[in-house]
């Protein structure tokens, strides 16, 4: 398996002071390591049955996006509020400062759909409990979780359920 965490750059006082921000463009800029995580992905639930892969804006876009085609499978962008152009469905979730909504297209999901939805990094967790949240409010199942890396120390997972969840990086 490629040292995936050889190729993720820890960037000091990104976004604001104390934050170690966990660059993953290196990875991105090398077509073989970009395309084993899109493998390790694939092997890693290719036991599901997989209607769809849904992603979360932006960076999970790179990672969901290419392993749905690589699945053969539809592609669901979870955006920001306001960034779908058509009626959507938001769910709110609390940032450190404030809130923020992740949205999805109503129409993005039919009742039942099998769903693995995939970020690039697992923090806390808000975002990706709020997209679990979206997901089952359209009728989607959740069939797993996916992220390049997860920061364990900010205990993320605790906020996911009992959903099957994949890093291919802990920190």
């Amino acid at each position: 398996m490629t040292d995936f965490a050889a190729l993720i750059r820890t960037v000091p006082d990104f976004p604001k002071p104390g934050i170690q921000f966990k660059d993953i463009t290196p990875l991105l800029q090398d077509p073989a390591a970009f395309g084993a995580v899109i493998q390790e992905f694939a092997g890693r639930f290719a036991d599901r049955e997989i209607d769809c892969i849904a992603a979360i804006d932006a960076r999970g876009f790179i990672f969901g996006g290419a392993l749905a085609i690589h699945m053969h499978k539809a592609f669901v962008p979870i955006r920001k509020r306001g960034k779908l152009p058509y009626d959507t469905v938001e769910v709110e979730y609390d940032l450190e400062y404030g809130t923020d909504a992740v949205a999805v297209h109503e129409d993005a999901l039919a009742g039942g759909n099998r769903v693995l939805l995939i970020d690039d990094v697992i923090a806390t967790g808000g975002t990706l409990a709020a997209s679990v949240e979206l997901i089952e409010r359209l009728g989607g199942e959740i069939v797993g979780i996916g992220a390049l890396a997860e920061l364990t120390f900010l205990n993320g997972r605790d906020r996911l359920g009992d959903h099957d969840i994949v890093a291919l990086v802990e920190y």
